[in-house]
């Protein structure tokens, strides 16, 4: 465990809206569970780039990467075809090397929670892949309060 960690207060929360496909609907007609990551992940890319200002080609540039470390999951109800998933995202905290990321899957349509959980990056040295000190440039960009309007 990182004994070093900034716990962020009031971070700010960033939403990313995904529409279900057919492919993401598994045999029992709702969104295999296996597809919240891919929703997450590509809330996490959008929302890197939109609201962070910072792409994951420009971490890749400076000879970075995030990498997951471990994800939380807990599955609260379906989405189904057709439905829209509102994906939202805080950094938590950070760490030395790492970031906790908080999120929600929401059904745009029910708005109902259908998955929270959090998940652990860590950054990598691309050449290396070894975990590095997040400069504090970064930690700058990840620290956006909740009132500053993005």
């Amino acid at each position: 465990m990182n004994l070093h960690k900034i716990r962020l207060q009031n971070p700010v929360k960033f939403k990313t809206e995904i529409m279900v496909q057919p492919r993401d609907i598994d045999i029992n007609g709702h969104v295999h569970h296996s597809v919240y990551l891919d929703y997450l992940l590509a809330a996490r890319y959008d929302q890197m780039q939109r609201c962070y200002k910072m792409s994951m080609d420009e971490f890749n540039k400076m000879g970075l990467t995030w990498v997951a470390r471990k994800y939380d999951i807990s599955y609260k109800s379906g989405m189904k075809l057709n439905d829209t998933a509102e994906v939202t995202t805080w950094i938590s905290s950070i760490g030395k090397v790492d970031v906790i990321v908080e999120f929600i899957i929401s059904s745009k349509n029910t708005k109902k929670i259908a998955a929270r959980g959090t998940a652990r990056f860590i950054l990598l040295d691309i050449n290396t892949k070894k975990p590095v000190r997040i400069p504090s440039t970064i930690i700058e960009k990840y620290s956006i309060p909740d009132n500053q309007t993005v």
